[in-house]
């Protein structure tokens, strides 16, 4: 696993997402982050890690564009600028909760070693995608 933290673009994978999104037309990245959510939430049988990465990054990318969200990674996140993601909160979050759902592969490796700070930054994701009232957000832990 070429991961060297728990942020969306914090492995190799995700990086080079980052990238591809810089190398294609402006009007292509939405679909481009579009499909890397439906390729996910798509997947019945066991869920990959490669297109975890890619999606929990995607995932990312749409939280940014909310209100509470953070800026995408910008040494890794893609560099020219993203449409309105908003209209795909619905399927960011469907795929995060897909990748935190048996069998993943994303899932598994993170339980292999320590992480909790990784299950952190997926609950703060889905809590910036899915706002609900001050004292209801998803736990942390």
């Amino acid at each position: 696993m070429g991961t060297w933290d728990v942020g969306p673009f914090d492995n190799d994978t995700a990086a080079d997402f980052g990238g591809d999104l810089d190398e294609v037309a402006a009007g292509e990245r939405e679909g481009i982050v579009r499909s890397a959510l439906t390729r996910v939430i798509d997947t019945a049988a066991y869920l990959e890690a490669p297109a975890s990465e890619v999606a929990v990054a995607a995932a990312a990318l749409v939280a940014a564009r909310c209100p509470g969200g953070e800026p995408a990674d910008p040494i890794y996140g893609p560099e020219e600028s993203l449409p309105d993601l908003t209209g795909l909160r619905d399927l960011a979050l469907q795929a995060l909760d897909r990748i935190m759902t048996e069998p993943s592969e994303l899932m598994d490796l993170w339980a292999e070693s320590d992480g909790g700070p990784w299950r952190a930054n997926i609950r703060r994701l889905q809590n910036v995608l899915l706002p609900q009232p001050p004292g209801e957000q998803l736990s942390l832990t």
